[in-house]
C-alpha cells in the first residue's frame, strides 16, 4: 500500500490543513521540522521514511494567487527520485503543460477546479499517464461536474477520493464512499485523502481495495510511525 505524505503550502509556507477551511490554515508546527519551510519539512519527511511520492497542495495556485513554481525543484532536490503529485488548481490544458514541464511532476486535477467534463478530458489528454483525477467532496456534496462522479469511464488510471471536511479533523476516512468508488473503479488505483488517523485506518482501507492514502496530521502527531510505514509499504 502506498502512503503519500501531503504538504499544503500557502504564501510560501507549509500550513496545517483543517476541514478544508483554507482561510483558517496557519503555518504548521511539527516535530518533523523546525520551521514551516517546505524544503525543510520535506527533509524531515525523508528522515522519517524513504517516501517514493510526495503530494504538494499549492494553495496559492488553487486560490488564484499564482503558483509556487520554485517548489518542485526545491522539493526534488531534497527528495531525489521521488514523484511529486501537484494540485495547483489547474483548470485548463494550457496551464497543465506548465506543471508537467517538470519531469518529476504528476498533475493532480481537482474536480472542484473543473467547469465541465469536457475540460477534464482536454486536460487529461495532454499526458494521461501523468494525470490524476481528484474527486472532491465537502459535507457529502460532490464538488465538480456531476458526470465526473457518475461516469467512471472518464476516470484515469489513478483516482483520489478527497473528503475535504475530514482533512485534519481526526474523523476517520469516509469508508462507505471509498467502498463505492473502488467498486466502480475496475483496475484503476484508488487513493484515500482526508481523515486517516492511524495504522488501523490504513489496514481498513487496504481491505476495501484502496491502493494508497494521503496523510499529513497522523505523521505530524506520530500516530502513524516509521515502523507502521515500513510494514504497510510491504503489504
Amino acid at each position: 500500500m502506498d502512503v503519500i505524505p501531503v504538504i499544503d503550502v500557502a504564501h510560501g509556507q507549509v500550513v496545517r490543513a483543517v476541514k478544508g477551511e483554507r482561510s483558517a490554515y496557519r503555518p504548521i508546527e511539527t516535530p518533523i521540522a523546525a520551521t514551516a519551510d517546505p524544503a525543510e519539512l520535506a527533509r524531515g519527511l525523508a528522515k522519517l521514511f524513504p517516501f517514493r511520492t510526495l503530494y504538494l497542495a499549492d494553495l496559492d495556485g488553487i486560490e488564484g494567487r499564482g503558483r509556487n513554481k520554485h517548489l518542485v525543484p526545491a522539493l526534488s532536490h531534497v527528495l531525489p527520485g521521488a514523484e511529486i503529485w501537484i494540485d495547483a488548481g489547474i483548470g485548463s490544458r494550457g496551464a497543465s503543460r506548465a506543471v508537467l514541464a517538470a519531469p518529476v511532476a504528476t498533475l493532480v486535477v481537482g474536480s472542484e477546479s473543473i467547469e465541465t467534463a469536457r475540460v477534464w478530458t482536454d486536460i487529461s489528454a495532454e499526458a494521461p499517464a501523468r494525470t490524476i483525477l481528484s474527486l472532491d467532496f465537502r459535507h457529502d456534496e460532490f464538488m465538480g461536474p456531476e458526470s465526473l462522479l457518475t461516469d467512471s469511464s472518464l476516470w484515469p488510471s489513478r483516482v483520489i477520493v478527497m473528503t475535504l471536511d475530514r482533512v485534519g479533523a481526526n474523523a476517520g476516512p469516509d469508508f462507505q464512499r471509498l467502498k463505492d468508488i473502488v467498486s466502480r473503479a475496475g483496475a484503476r488505483r484508488v487513493y484515500a485523502a482526508g481523515g486517516v488517523r492511524n495504522r488501523a485506518d490504513l489496514d481498513a482501507l487496504r481491505k476495501l481495495g484502496v491502493k494508497g492514502a494521503l496523510i499529513a496530521s497522523a505523521l505530524h502527531s506520530g500516530k502513524i510511525s516509521a515502523g507502521d510505514l515500513k510494514e504497510v509499504a510491504g503489504q
